[in-house]
């Protein structure tokens, strides 16, 4: 059931550690951490909808429960990715083109976008927390396809870890693992979760919050996904041209043939 107060006490709930994510970002002059932050938005706007609501169905402490999973591993290892780095040179360049008062406008441009952006893209979370509809085969296969997503995400990310860790491995491309299927299982993982929610939102009677999971795709394959990632690496990595020519962009298929 859509309630309209319950979503909007979502984004005041938002909006607040958008603020407080932006006032910490002054000081250490990186905007970075709010990749840190964003998956810990959608475990806020959970928490806000499960304990404003009052609802405590199976189906509610469920999703939490997989939001919560999903979130904070991902908070945790963007952090620790991150520790020591400086500023992600995306975010540099956002810097650069936004100059002079950079400072003020990061709060609309960074935190304050990734906070709306969240805020709408929670909308499965909240039809499925606000409902007391029975859990049936959508909220089954939403899990299925939840799990197989945590499983390329948090897989991927970790045989990631383990290429670059090995020093022989300074300068090749990683091609083997989740790799060798495509060029982005995080991100592939990352779609199936959102996908795996929105089923979870169909079971209970959500199928208006459809829009989330669509957003969530587009911004994976076409803005700060896939699309952004690739931009230039094929000039920067020769290597790279040719890992792309035999390895499938985003879904998962076997390597072609050189």
């Amino acid at each position: 059931m859509f309630d309209l107060n319950l979503w909007l006490t979502g984004l005041a709930a938002l909006a607040g550690v958008a603020v407080i994510g932006w006032l910490v970002s002054i000081p250490l002059r990186n905007v970075s951490i709010v990749d840190s932050l964003w998956s810990l938005m959608f475990l806020l706007a959970a928490a806000t909808y499960l304990s404003v609501s009052g609802s405590n169905t199976p189906r509610a402490l469920l999703l939490v429960a997989l939001v919560a999973l999903w979130a904070i591993r991902l908070a945790a290892y963007i952090t620790w990715r991150n520790h020591g780095e400086g500023e992600d040179r995306r975010y540099q360049q956002i810097r650069q083109n936004n100059d002079p008062g950079f400072v003020w406008k990061s709060f609309f441009i960074v935190f304050g976008l990734q906070a709306l952006l969240a805020w709408v893209i929670s909308l499965p979370l909240l039809a499925a927390i606000n409902s007391k509809a029975d859990i049936g085969l959508f909220d089954l296969a939403g899990v299925a396809l939840w799990f197989i997503g945590i499983v390329f995400e948090a897989g991927g990310d970790y045989q990631l870890y383990a290429f670059k860790a090995d020093p022989a491995n300074k300068g090749k491309v990683m091609d083997k693992g989740l790799w060798r299927y495509t060029r982005h299982p995080n991100y592939f993982g990352d779609f199936c979760i959102w996908w795996g929610f929105y089923l979870i939102a169909l079971g209970a009677g959500g199928w208006w919050s459809i829009i989330a999971p669509l957003i969530m795709s587009f911004l994976l394959l076409k803005v700060s996904g896939v699309a952004m990632l690739e931009k230039d690496i094929g000039e920067r990595r020769p290597k790279y041209r040719e890992y792309i020519a035999r390895t499938n962009a985003f879904f998962p298929g076997p390597p072609k043939s050189a």
